[in-house]
């Protein structure tokens, strides 16, 4: 099942797409079994699982196989550029030699790690300018976590495929209808399904996004017996979640990108000054793709990220005890890790990954009026430059 460039994310699908699988109910209901009683071959004609599709089954076996939820919302999710939903397992699939990775999620870095132990090889880390090899497998995150820069998926796609290596996009930060990594070369994409696609922090899933129906098998057979499908529970959190997914993710984008963009106003005003009321010098940068322009090389995210900017970013405070205290002297930002639901976040950034400049505070706008995200902004930032004595 080759992918649909053309494709857009369209809100008929997302509350249509399964209708094959709906029978006479409007809302999917949640079966918790786990197995199905199978045919009688003394009354139907049946070879057990082995004829079984599993991409569009007419009854259920094992829930290891499919099931009612999980199938439903695979199908919404094959309308969206999504051919399989499952954890990371990019790594067992591809077997990589080396693996070409700069920064980013720290949880990416830590599954590199897991799979090299549980397979007892040694897989080179190598970064993703340097010169690429046969078998070689490019890990390109954009935009990236925890600053929502963007990285140039067509180039390190011609850069990969010129050795007849894979490039794995880490679409995250960037959902449809934000950006189709596809249309510029990705061999395959993953997503953070407990992000934007579940949107309500309240599931916890993986997606790695395929071409064709043959890769689909293969990862297919591969969860199957790694045992990582997803539960009856999270598969119904899910198909609920992607009704909404073309309106919450456009609002968010617009909003994050009003408030970067008046951050990083703040950011550029003067100690002495003030802009819009906030006393300059408390942050030092904002990163967000919208600010980013042109590269070296003539890359320009705007053509990357066609249908708006990412809605997850990060703010450089000038001093440790202002990111320290900002998250809790916030209104309607919850100070929270995780990103993408409806409500908007902040977070400390080093209190996750210990990596972090201790500056450094992430945000990840939610579907609020923008204008009571910038006064609680505004106020926080106020509130932290008065009490700086004190910190």
């Amino acid at each position: 099942m080759p992918v649909d460039k053309t494709l857009k994310l369209k809100g008929t699908d997302l509350i249509h797409g399964d209708s094959a699988f709906a029978a006479s109910e409007v809302a999917p209901s949640i079966s918790v079994s786990t197995t199905f009683r199978a045919l009688n071959p003394l009354e139907q004609a049946s070879t057990g699982l082995t004829d079984v599709d599993f991409r569009n089954p007419t009854r259920h076996g094992y829930s290891r196989y499919t099931q009612q939820v999980s199938t439903r919302a695979e199908h919404i999710l094959s309308r969206i550029n999504i051919i399989t939903k499952v954890p990371p397992q990019a790594l067992v699939f591809y077997r990589p030699k080396r693996i070409a990775i700069r920064g980013g999620y720290h949880g990416c870095h830590a599954t590199i790690a897991v799979y090299q132990k549980s397979q007892d090889v040694k897989v080179d880390l190598i970064d993703l300018d340097a010169d690429y090899r046969p078998g070689d497998l490019c890990w390109l995150e954009t935009p990236l976590n925890p600053t929502g820069e963007s990285r140039d998926i067509q180039y390190y796609a011609d850069k990969i495929h010129k050795v007849g290596g894979n490039l794995l996009v880490d679409s995250t930060f960037g959902p449809p209808p934000l950006q189709y990594p596809f249309r510029f070369g990705a061999d395959c994409v993953l997503h953070s399904g407990t992000k934007y696609f579940g949107g309500h922090s309240d599931l916890l899933a993986g997606v790695l996004v395929v071409k064709t129906r043959e890769d689909w098998n293969t990862l297919h057979t591969d969860r199957t017996y790694l045992g990582s499908m997803m539960g009856s529970l999270e598969s119904w959190l899910l198909l609920r979640s992607l009704r909404t997914l073309h309106l919450r993710v456009p609002r968010q984008s617009a909003s994050a990108t009003v408030i970067a963009q008046w951050l990083n106003s703040i950011a550029k005003t003067q100690v002495g000054e003030t802009y819009d009321g906030v006393p300059g010098g408390i942050i030092s940068k904002v990163w967000h793709s919208s600010l980013q322009g042109k590269d070296d090389r003539g890359f320009d995210p705007a053509k990357q990220m066609q249908g708006g900017w990412n809605a997850t970013f990060a703010v450089l405070f000038s001093k440790p005890d202002y990111a320290l205290k900002f998250p809790h002297v916030t209104k309607y930002f919850v100070p929270a890790t995780s990103l993408g639901g409806v409500e908007s976040l902040v977070e400390h950034r080093i209190q996750s990954d210990p990596s972090a400049d201790p500056r450094l505070i992430r945000l990840s706008i939610g579907v609020e009026d923008v204008d009571d995200l910038k006064a609680d902004i505004k106020q926080a930032l106020q509130v932290v430059a008065t009490t700086k004595a004190k910190l």
